[in-house]
């Protein structure tokens, strides 16, 4: 390996200049593109959530048993989805429209047990179902109980 000898590189650039090319060949921002993509991605989620729980209201379930039947519909829908690989192009195309609904939930939950499905069911699914929804889950809850106990201290 001593024996090959390398040139040296011939390209003299400064740093100012490697700024200006790179600034060049970066696409721009597509900021406005990519909100109205979730606004009306997430709009339609929770649409269809609304119609789902309208639904339940209207075959005869009270109202507030209703809004958790249709909550967790949706968290099935998102794992559904997830499942057929059809979640990731809603998120591909809607950005934070798809993450921030409970359907988001859903497939942060549902997407790392499949990857680690062919680890088996105890290493794999079990230990990887909660990756990422785990710290959500932790601080959503903490979160709660504080905000409880101010609650119970204020009243």
């Amino acid at each position: 390996m001593d024996s090959i000898k390398l040139r040296s590189p011939t390209v003299n650039i400064t740093i100012d200049e490697y700024q200006k090319l790179s600034n060049m060949v970066t696409p721009n921002p597509t900021y406005v593109k990519n909100i109205l993509n979730a606004f009306w991605v997430g709009g339609i989620i929770c649409g269809l959530a609304q119609i789902i729980i309208n639904l339940y209201v209207w075959l005869g379930v009270e109202k507030l048993i209703a809004q958790s039947a249709g909550t967790a519909t949706m968290i099935f829908i998102g794992a559904l989805l997830t499942g057929f690989g059809v979640y990731d192009e809603i998120g591909r195309i809607g950005g934070a429209g798809s993450i921030v609904p409970v359907t988001g939930f859903s497939n942060s939950m549902v997407s790392p047990a499949l990857e680690y499905k062919r680890e088996g069911y105890v290493l794999g699914v079990g230990s990887k179902l909660f990756s990422i929804a785990g710290p959500v889950l932790v601080f959503g809850i903490t979160a709660s109980i504080i905000v409880g106990i101010i609650y119970f201290l204020i009243k």
